[in-house]
């Protein structure tokens, strides 16, 4: 018999079935090992915050929440998402480098744990928004470090960018310069790299953001009742990767946070995880619409593509590499054949995988993207084409929950407004006299 992939006991055939495809399949039976692993691991003194921007469906949200996750949110909907998921106020901080006078606004009224600030631009918008509201707003300063994270996939700090103030900045600046009536500094949020898969890496990291924060802090004239020390924790992807040792990561970083947690006993040390939690809980599910051969290369036309899930694609890398690639309803048959698996839209772009090993593949066959549950559809152009946004389920203690459908016609269409005198062909007046 054919084995088939399925979560929880539930086949894959039967729910793409029901809920049709493309769609994304989470395992809530993952995410809970995922979170209890990482929290009995951790040393206590170290909060995890989950960082919405990996997957911010509310349904994804609530039941890490339910495990005990604080949120890290990047904007309006991701805090109104937190919110609504049941997070405590004083388990979220408020993060990203253009906040908007709305966004800020709506971080001192929900009362938030910290605004992150990323310039003194933006200190000045806090202070002057907290005296508005007649309140005094708790701030982090994100620090760009001089220091620079090697071992990452992408490098957020140590470098010229966008993100945080400059450390030689602050070190420079007096502490008056950061003095505000309507902000009460609280301490340091540092974010170096993301897709860490080397864990004395991660534990240097920490290790320097922690020395950072205390240097900065006694600098500035403020006390430490927050450090962030990111996170960046990776997944493996492609061939060659492994996936971090947990026991190896968390054994490195026991005695580093626990020497800070000694000398700052009522410092709050947290730490930012999103894709190591809900990468490996998701699945891609595509349906294979066609088949064919174009100069001697086999082809499997699939349903969903870069509008789902650009990060597969590969978008913006030099060189094209693989998401992990199975067939889902043959899943212990010889992979035989080389594939090249490209989605429905109009661009050579479209490529889940390139030259795949797969079994002979079949119009009716379903095609999955592996470790697929972070940085799919909130990270992807979901209207190229106007396709739109996929449908996504949740399967949870043996149960499929349809956590977000898919969109319509008329979801697509809803927004969009046409005037009664373009319908009509009515000439604009500035039109019809620039023609005479």
């Amino acid at each position: 018999m054919t084995a088939e992939f399925a979560i929880q006991g539930l086949p894959v055939g039967r729910l793409a079935g029901t809920f049709g495809t493309p769609l994304y399949l989470y395992d809530g039976e993952i995410l809970r090992r995922r979170w209890a692993g990482l929290r009995a691991g951790l040393p206590p003194a170290m909060e995890v915050f989950y960082s919405l921007k990996a997957n911010p469906n509310l349904s994804i949200c609530a039941l890490l929440r339910g495990l005990g996750a604080r949120a890290e949110v990047s904007s309006l909907a991701e805090l109104v998402t937190a919110q609504r998921a049941g997070v405590p106020a004083g388990h979220i901080v408020f993060l990203g480098p253009g906040k908007t006078v709305d966004e800020v606004d709506a971080c001192l009224r929900a009362g938030v744990a910290a605004i992150v600030c990323e310039s003194f631009g933006e200190l000045d918008l806090i202070d002057e928004r907290a005296r508005a509201h007649g309140t005094v707003a708790p701030v982090m300063l994100r620090v760009n470090p001089g220091f620079a994270v090697k071992g990452s996939a992408l490098t957020m700090g140590g470098r010229p960018g966008q993100f945080g103030i400059d450390e030689a900045h602050l070190l420079a600046t007096g502490p008056g310069r950061l003095r505000r009536p309507g902000v009460r500094l609280t301490g340091i949020h540092t974010y170096v790299g993301t897709r860490i898969l080397n864990e004395q890496v991660v534990a240097e990291n920490t290790a320097r953001i922690l020395e950072l924060a205390d240097r900065l802090s006694r600098h500035g004239g403020f006390p430490l009742e927050m450090v962030d020390v990111g996170g960046g924790l990776g997944i493996a992807y492609f061939d060659g990767e492994r996936d971090l040792d947990l026991d190896l990561l968390t054994g490195l970083l026991t005695p580093i946070v626990g020497d800070f947690a000694a000398r700052h006993p009522r410092t709050r040390i947290l730490l930012e995880v999103g894709r190591y939690l809900a990468g490996p809980a998701g699945v891609y599910v595509t349906r294979v619409n066609y088949t064919k051969t174009s100069h001697g290369e086999n082809f499997a036309i699939v349903d969903g593509g870069t509008n789902h899930h650009m990060a597969a694609v590969g978008v913006g890398t030099l060189v094209k590499r693989n998401y992990p690639l199975a067939l889902l309803n043959r899943m212990d048959e010889p992979r035989t054949e080389r594939w090249h698996v490209t989605g429905p839209l109009c661009t050579p772009n479209d490529t889940l995988g390139k030259a795949v090993g797969l079994p002979p593949v079949r119009v009716g066959d379903l095609v999955g993207v592996l470790r697929s549950g972070a940085y799919g559809p909130s990270a992807s152009p979901v209207l190229f084409l106007s396709h739109g946004h996929p449908a996504e389920v949740l399967v949870d203690r043996g149960r499929a929950y349809l956590i977000r459908r898919r969109d319509t016609v008329d979801d697509l269409l809803r927004a969009q407004h046409l005037s009664d005198d373009l319908m009509a062909g009515t000439p604009h007046p500035m039109t019809e006299g620039a023609a005479r």
